[in-house]
């Protein structure tokens, strides 16, 4: 997906800056945008009006593509253009359609797939590192921080001992 450029992906344009083949500008989904921090932030216009609707920050683009996604299909209905058009789960929708239960609905969404997201992530990011402790030998790594079991009664050791910290 291209935005704006005529093709010319890899270029720097009046944006300035190309990281690996994309411009700095191009998005992953629609409806999302990344702030300077590195969160994923969602919002959609409202149908008709100028104001726009604040569906939350995340911490990964799919979290915030899916808070996008249950927003548009409440506001557009089933024939709405999805990121994720296969994840759709029709729970009946909303009884209220004003814009703070729309908020509200995508909000929740949003914030259970960032929470899916980020304990997987975690997961994985431990499987790791218990792999790597278990399958080196104790002369090659550090104990594990999981491994670590400092006294926490004990006062801290100054690492230059001439130097009188206290």
């Amino acid at each position: 997906m291209e935005i704006g450029g005529g093709g010319q992906s890899g270029v720097a344009a009046s944006s300035g800056v190309c990281y690996g083949g994309k411009r700095k500008n191009e998005r992953p989904y629609k409806g999302i945008r990344m702030r300077k921090w590195g969160k994923w932030v969602a919002e959609i216009r409202e149908p008709n009006k100028r104001s726009r609707i604040w569906l939350g920050s995340y911490s990964t683009p799919v979290a915030a593509a899916r808070a996008y996604d249950t927003a548009v299909y409440y506001l557009r209905g089933p024939s709405a253009r999805l990121n994720f058009p296969e994840l759709l789960v029709g729970d009946g929708g909303l009884n209220d359609l004003s814009a703070a239960s729309i908020r509200k609905k995508a909000i929740e969404v949003g914030a259970q797939v960032d929470a899916v997201q980020n304990s997987l992530a975690a997961h994985h990011n431990h499987t790791q590192e218990k792999v790597l402790c278990e399958t080196a030998s104790p002369s090659e790594l550090k104990p594990c921080w999981f491994q670590e079991k400092p006294d926490l009664n004990l006062k801290p050791e100054p690492e230059d001992p001439e130097v009188d910290y206290w």
